[in-house]
């Protein structure tokens, strides 16, 4: 069975948002199908130090998983 599954962070977590993506694979024993991704800077002009704010992360995993057996 196909399903998606998102992850969100910031790109100053990146390193943590890799460790999670990868550790959710593997203890979900899916197989990923397609990895898609986007980064969003916020365009907000908050002033001089607004432009090295941290953009969003959105990460979007198409996944196959078997189903779990009915009891």
């Amino acid at each position: 069975m196909q399903q998606v599954k998102i992850f969100k962070s910031i790109e100053s977590e990146r390193e943590e948002l890799e460790v999670e993506i990868n550790r959710w694979i593997r203890k979900s024993g899916a197989k990923v199908l397609q990895i898609t991704g986007n980064i969003s800077s916020s365009a907000s002009g908050g002033g001089p130090m607004s432009s090295f704010s941290a953009s969003d992360i959105l990460i979007t995993l198409l996944v196959e998983i078997e189903p779990k057996p009915r009891e």
